[in-house]
């Protein structure tokens, strides 16, 4: 269903979503490495948008919230990566599912969930601080996430319609998660 042969090539287009912190950028570097596949990675997009106008992550990000336009063009880098049948075989974005399905790509479209402590857990693993302020601030996040993304394209964070694959990933760890979505390729 997702995995086509051209010539004796495989050829897949997979996208990975979910919050920050629940493990998607591992999931994308397991599949990457596994299956030698080119990703590109919504968040890398992000980071490197702000590097190039010398802000930090933080100051693009409000930027982003006052200047929707700059959100869209982003979105629009990742839509044609989607659209591409030479592009990458892996991108992952919070909205590359919502893209693939609204696009009509025939992909594999997988969420990975994590609540909003786990989250918390992860990014505090991650990155360090106090557990309670990365709780609090990934909640924050979350929430003004889900308001752009309403805002600026009609779409519900919460609807799960999009995603051919949701894994509740609390209490799965990164090789629990690849082996369910090995497993979905495979099918």
């Amino acid at each position: 269903m997702f995995v086509e042969m051209n010539g004796g090539e495989i050829l897949v287009k997979i996208t990975v979503s979910g919050p920050p912190g629940s493990g998607t950028s591992t999931l994308v570097e397991r599949l990457v490495d596994a299956y030698s596949w080119v990703s590109l990675n919504g968040g890398d997009v992000f980071r490197n948008e702000a590097k190039n106008r010398g802000l930090t992550v933080g100051q693009f990000s409000d930027l982003c919230k006052n200047d929707l336009e700059v959100d869209k063009s982003l979105d629009n880098m990742l839509k044609n990566e989607i659209d591409n049948p030479q592009g990458a075989e892996v991108i992952e974005s919070r909205l590359s599912g919502w893209w693939a399905y609204l696009m009509e790509v025939d992909c594999l479209r997988v969420w990975v969930n994590v609540s909003p402590e786990e989250c918390a857990r992860r990014i505090q693993n991650r990155e360090g601080g106090v557990y309670e302020d990365q709780l609090i601030l990934s909640q924050k996040r979350q929430i003004d996430d889900k308001e752009r993304y309403r805002i600026l394209y009609d779409i519900d964070l919460d609807d799960m319609s999009p995603y051919s694959l949701i894994i509740d990933a609390d209490n799965i760890g990164a090789d629990g998660v690849f082996s369910i979505v090995q497993s979905k390729i495979r099918e």
